[in-house]
């Protein structure tokens, strides 16, 4: 009997072997956790597709069409309300084209707007952003060659070298440069001085610039670093590569005139007189302005508001400014948009334009598209956050020209004229619910006396310089 019991008890263990061999072989075999997506992971992954009627009707839609066709919130776009009841009268709507000039058409279309008014012009004057665009290439060309110069010892992996390269030349800008270029080069009418289509189109020539602005930089770093080499030789040699960018723009853009005549007509297109002016000259007549009186405000959520930044290298005059904005809380900035508007005064204005941009009406809401409800899942981030994270930033500047107050005069809409053609959106405009305007609003240049005397003596502190890589700096385009 005993004999049974322990073969019976030997059995047992024997039989038990394998199934703990079994486990001690699985526990061998599963895959530690080395921060790729292993097999149980994946397996726990493809749970959040159920495969059901539901789920495979949304993919067999979804896999041919556009998320934002779908998202399109259709209770929302039936709302739509084009009326405003403070507006500054627009003009006719300008076109950039395919060309990131954004900054230069908001600027000079806040100068056109009050010359048209003050000499009554006819509705379609335009000053040419070829004339002035020609001059920006050519400065932010010596920009780049100067800073090659004036960061030679920097070793070439440097973060501030390497932006440069990055960054040698662009068509994106913002209002700093307008007043800059103005000041120094003056204005022309747009038909002195006209569109090419290198004007139009600016990728092309942008890139060969650049290309060949890498090129003279390699040869100025090298150069400065040489023994005995002179601030003068350097000098000589930075301009003769800016004579190479100067014919490269002149063959594909034309060259600036240096004295013009031009025929000035009223607004029913009646001649007033024929005289001869240089830029500064006609500058001075139709549009002298005192830049030093307008004002850079912003929002930016991620740093302290009532302070001073300055962006390095954003500037368009390497003898000119830097962008420099007083950053303020929305509860602030609004108002005095709208004491500027009741005053029949256009400001520049730019925003992260393409989100929840409704194209075809030129609206901008919060609700234009219903992401979430389509996609089963929630994006939640604030202003903040976004900026942080670099999901959202300024992207294209415009006119700020309209806003719609209810009965306690709190904004419920804004308008802003826009330089993409006037078939583009809404009649040329783009129209914003106050709640889009709070969150992808970012910067706008108002004049002096709009500006409460206690926010404009914030000026008086030294600027907290920001690096030129800084999530904020981004030229509108």
């Amino acid at each position: 009997m005993k004999r049974i019991l322990l073969a019976m008890a030997v059995a047992a263990v024997l039989a038990a072997v394998p199934a703990q061999a079994q486990k001690k072989n699985a526990k061998s075999n599963a895959q530690p956790y080395n921060g790729g997506i292993n097999t149980e992971m994946m397996q726990q992954i493809k749970k959040s597709y159920s495969g059901n009627a539901s789920d495979k009707a949304l993919r067999n839609i979804m896999v041919t069409n556009s998320p934002a066709k779908l998202a399109l919130n259709y209770e929302n776009a039936t709302a739509f309300d084009s009326h405003f009841s403070n507006r500054v009268e627009s003009k006719a709507i300008t076109d950039q084209k395919s060309s990131g000039r954004c900054w230069m058409f908001t600027g000079m279309n806040v100068l056109r707007n009050k010359a048209i008014r003050q000499y009554n012009l006819p509705a379609d004057f335009q000053f040419s952003q070829a004339y002035l665009f020609f001059y920006d290439q050519l400065e932010k060309a010596n920009l780049f060659l100067q800073a090659m110069i004036d960061t030679y010892k920097k070793p070439v992996d440097d973060q501030e070298v390497q932006w440069l390269f990055k960054n040698p030349i662009g068509d994106g800008g913002q209002f700093t440069g307008v007043a800059n270029l103005i000041d120094k080069y003056g204005l022309v009418p747009a038909d002195v001085m006209p569109e090419t289509y290198n004007t139009n189109n600016t990728s092309s020539i942008s890139n060969l610039l650049a290309l060949k602005l890498r090129e003279d930089g390699l040869q100025l770093r090298e150069m400065a670093a040489q023994k005995g080499m002179t601030p003068t030789k350097l000098m000589e040699k930075k301009t003769e590569m800016l004579g190479t960018i100067y014919r490269m723009l002149v063959l594909t853009m034309g060259e600036p005139p240096a004295q013009f005549n031009w025929t000035q007509k009223n607004a029913k297109g009646d001649i007033v007189g024929t005289e001869s002016y240089t830029p500064k000259s006609f500058y001075e007549k139709f549009a002298k302005t005192d830049f030093s009186k307008y004002y850079m405000v912003m929002n930016d959520p991620t740093r302290e508001y009532y302070k001073v930044y300055e962006i390095q290298y954003d500037r368009h005059v390497y003898d000119g400014q830097n962008w420099r904005y007083i950053n303020l809380p929305m509860e602030d900035i609004a108002p005095m948009c709208i004491a500027s508007i009741k005053d029949s005064t256009m400001m520049y204005f730019s925003c992260d334009v393409g989100k929840f941009l409704n194209r075809e009406k030129g609206f901008m809401d919060m609700n234009n598209y219903d992401y979430e409800s389509l996609m089963g899942t929630t994006f939640g981030m604030d202003k903040k956050q976004r900026v942080t994270t670099y999901a959202s930033g300024s992207s294209h500047a415009m006119t700020l020209c309209a806003v719609d107050l209810d009965k306690d005069g709190k904004p419920l809409k804004w308008m802003v004229e826009n330089s993409w053609g006037s078939s583009y959106g809404y009649q040329g405009f783009l129209i914003m619910t106050n709640n889009w305007f709070n969150e992808y609003m970012f910067r706008v240049v108002l004049e002096e006396k709009y500006i409460p005397a206690n926010i404009r003596a914030l000026l008086d502190q030294k600027p907290i310089m920001l690096p030129a890589w800084d999530p904020m700096f981004a030229p509108e385009e």
